[in-house]
């Protein structure tokens, strides 16, 4: 029940105001509240954290989007977990209602304020049976390491494999985690966990003020330039539904600073191993090779990155746009959705809905190859194993089920390694993680050393002049700061 003020009413004959009202307003009722089971349905399983399949109620406001749009329209475009023909269906059955009420057709429109319901059957991906790590614990804070593959807050096909539930059902069920600072659910790392809202609001403040130094490492495709490289291409979100972002010059400003720790050649075979091998490829498939501009970047780069900005997976995005996209990364490393270029320096191309259309297909009909597969470092069994639909359907509600992910699948070679307070107050980092070490008898950097502050190399850059010369579409260009030697990178629109 809702307890709703009513606002003081002047008296229109003597001015006088009448007394403040309070009446109660039902709100709007849902088919059943969302299921707490207590202890949480998790069992260990061949390295993987699952949930047993259970019921549970999605309840969720109207957005401003879905204002005036029909119901089944909504499911249709927003939620990637299921086909259409399952929405329809819980829309007919019921299962899907507006404000408790179940709704007259698959076209009902829905207005601000609504409450919309869905009850279904949820199966859960599984996640990484690796704990959450610890790095620091006071009474107000908890900075974790997060691992590869888990998402922060609950959301889309993941509920209690998520850090918040984790956590919750390690300490206790009344426990609140409130996260300060957001990670995709790919990248592993640094995360702060407010004990108290007091405190998460404080730090959450502060990282929202840019009065936080980030430091990310990456490992990526390809010899990476040496020197500061610093990238200044704007962002924008082109898919909500499957939260792609793109290089865009009409986007939001983002800028991160680049540095290149270690290039790593691919490995040297033995006299023994070296064959020239047949080339049984036609004239058609000789021409599509010699487009796939990544085959020619061999071995790998670790990259430390340093965002100025916090634009949703603006590292991603920017070291895609640079040419060196995160080696392992299924959707910015993807050729079979961005081509054989892989977008390296584009922000202009109008082919969005070709992409969105390549994505949506990915872990469905067909798995999200990334260049990892060509990784020399995974095991040939890795490689075949991968999430995708296997055709089964569950016995309780129809629901398509999915096969495991293979080990490449549960994150990417993307790092939160360092937070730094501005004023030098406090400081917590993680160890380099195992694949930004050098392969195995070879040599390079195990720690990463103090760095200047990106923000001051930003500072130092001049102001580039863009060249025209390639028919109005502007090319990638590089300038040297005549102080710091810095490298510029961007792309004009």
């Amino acid at each position: 029940m809702a307890l709703t003020a009513v606002e003081q009413l002047a008296d229109q004959k003597d001015g006088r105001k009448k007394d403040t009202q309070a009446f109660v307003v039902p709100s709007p009722e849902v088919v059943t509240t969302p299921c707490d089971p207590w202890p949480r349905p998790y069992y260990l399983e061949d390295g993987l954290r699952k949930v047993h399949p259970y019921h549970y109620t999605y309840n969720t406001y109207c957005k401003e989007r879905w204002r005036g749009r029909e119901l089944l329209d909504i499911f249709a475009t927003e939620f990637r977990d299921r086909p259409q023909a399952y929405y329809k269906d819980a829309i007919e059955r019921g299962n899907v209602v507006v404000n408790g009420v179940r709704a007259p057709t698959v076209k009902a429109t829905v207005k601000n304020g609504d409450i919309i319901s869905h009850t279904l059957h949820r199966h859960e991906p599984p996640v990484t049976a690796q704990p959450i790590g610890i790095v620091h614990e006071d009474n107000d804070m908890i900075v974790i390491n997060k691992p590869a593959g888990v998402p922060v807050h609950p959301a889309g096909r993941y509920n209690f494999n998520s850090v918040i539930e984790i956590m919750r059902a390690e300490r206790s069920h009344a426990w609140n985690p409130l996260p300060c600072n957001r990670l995709d659910r790919l990248t592993s790392g640094i995360m702060f966990i407010g004990k108290n809202a007091r405190a998460a609001e404080k730090l959450s403040m502060q990282i929202q003020g840019r009065s936080v130094k980030k430091e990310y490492v990456a490992r990526v495709i390809g010899e990476f330039p040496e020197g500061d490289i610093v990238c200044e291409q704007p962002v924008m979100q082109i898919s909500p539904k499957l939260g792609l972002n793109r290089a865009r010059a009409s986007g939001k400003e983002a800028r991160t600073v680049f540095k290149r720790l270690a290039y790593y050649p691919p490995a040297q075979k033995s006299n023994n191993e070296i064959e020239e091998p047949k080339d049984n490829r036609t004239e058609k498939e000789r021409l599509r090779d010699s487009k796939m501009e990544w085959k020619g970047k061999e071995g790998h780069s670790i990259v430390r990155c340093r965002p100025v900005t916090g634009r949703t997976h603006q590292l991603r995005v920017h070291l895609q746009f640079l040419g060196h996209p995160i080696s392992n990364d299924p959707i910015y490393c993807n050729q079979r959705v961005f081509g054989p270029s892989l977008a390296a320096g584009d922000a202009l191309s109008d082919n969005d809905e070709d992409i969105i259309s390549r994505l949506s297909r990915m872990g469905k009909s067909e798995v999200a190859e990334a260049m990892a597969y060509h990784d020399e470092m995974m095991e040939e069994y890795n490689k075949k194993k991968a999430e995708k639909m296997t055709g089964y359907l569950c016995e309780i509600c129809e629901t398509p089920l999915y096969s495991d992910p293979g080990a490449h699948e549960l994150g990417i070679y993307l790092h939160a390694r360092r937070y730094a307070c501005e004023q030098g107050k406090w400081e917590y980092e993680t160890p380099l993680p195992d694949w930004a070490l050098p392969p195995p008898g070879v040599a390079g950097p195990t720690e990463v050393t103090q760095e200047t502050d990106p923000l001051q190399i930003v500072k130092g850059l001049e102001i580039l002049e863009v060249s025209k010369d390639d028919g109005g579409k502007g090319k990638l260009l590089m300038q040297s700061d005549v102080e710091t030697g810095t490298l510029l990178w961007t792309h004009p629109g």
